[in-house]
């Protein structure tokens, strides 16, 4: 049975990803079941949910071929699990990315699933293998990773347990596309997962920029803001590296590939990110941006905007 004749899913977990995931499956018309064992956090999301969805279809921003409306329709709350897996085909858990916390929960809702449900973990760093120990069926699990916020930032990585069959992954990755994501498939697990592992690279490399004093925290993230970020959010290394040379990526190579391994040679060891020299860095980060919750709050709200609006821009591209 295709994904397309399939329509409920259940997102356990209210918070910030798992009101996101709730609001990218309604935008392609499932229906959709969240589960909070906390009492009224369910509703609650519900209520901000349907904030959002009001917002975004005045701001002619709401994604998706049906109204607010409709999609909000498409919502309902649980806080007893048995019936808000009644008649699903998919589960994307989103509860706090604590290990014993998630084993215990996919131990649970695999008492009330068939063996044919998907089971879906949002999981940021923790690898399928690990996530999945207790379950018993694991030919079914995957790791659907999204990037925050899920409804702007529309890449999620698909990763694998080493047990997951393919027509699993053909079916999440079938999923993912039919509700506007951009789905990307590791075949198989690591730590990390890609996103967090190139991030991670990114964020050494920086911060022992600005901790050896060669740049500024504003500088450092003006090269990514004003520079790679430009470039990378419409096309990616691989594809930058084989448009910037004659003859392809095998042509760059040949021209820089030297110089990459002596940059790379020269980068240093993995920084102390909790030391004296990395109090330097935070100062140096407050005194940029306040650290108060209202600034922050304020500056979070800016980014999902530019956000929403960058995904308006490389849709229409």
């Amino acid at each position: 049975m295709s994904t397309s004749e399939l329509k409920t899913i259940t997102v356990i977990g209210s918070g910030l990803i798992g009101r996101s995931w709730a609001m990218v499956f309604i935008s392609g018309g499932y229906q959709v079941k969240i589960y909070d064992n906390q009492p009224g956090q369910a509703a609650k999301a519900i209520t901000e949910i349907r904030k959002q969805t009001e917002e975004l279809e005045e701001a002619h921003m709401l994604r998706g071929d049906l109204s607010a409306a409709q999609q909000l329709a498409l919502l309902s709350c649980y806080e007893d699990l048995a019936p808000a897996l009644e008649g699903v085909f998919f589960v994307q858990e989103c509860v706090f990315e604590q290990l014993e916390v998630k084993q215990s929960v996919f131990q649970e809702v695999e008492r009330f699933v068939g063996k044919a449900v998907i089971l879906s973990s949002s999981t940021s760093c923790l690898v399928p293998s690990s996530v999945f120990a207790k379950v018993q069926e694991r030919s079914r699990c995957l790791v659907s990773h999204p990037v925050n916020p899920p409804y702007y930032v529309k890449l999620v990585e698909l990763v694998p347990h080493p047990e997951t069959v393919a027509a699993v992954m053909d079916a999440a990755h079938s999923l993912m596309t039919k509700v506007g994501q951009a789905p990307v498939l590791l075949r198989k697990e690591i730590d990390g997962f890609a996103v967090n592992r190139v991030q991670a690279a990114i964020i050494a490399e920086s911060w022992r920029l600005v901790q050896d004093g060669v740049i500024s925290v504003k500088d450092i993230d003006l090269v990514m803001s004003e520079g790679l970020g430009m470039r990378y959010a419409f096309i990616g290394p691989m594809e930058t590296m084989h448009l910037n040379a004659p003859e392809g990526l095998e042509d760059y190579m040949r021209r820089y590939g030297e110089g990459i391994a002596r940059l790379l040679r020269s980068f240093g060891p993995v920084p102390d990110f909790f030391g004296e020299p990395a109090k330097r860095v935070v100062k140096e980060m407050c005194e940029l941006i306040p650290s108060d919750q209202q600034h922050l709050s304020a500056r979070k709200e800016r980014r999902d905007l530019l956000l929403m609006h960058l995904a308006k821009l490389k849709k229409d591209h």
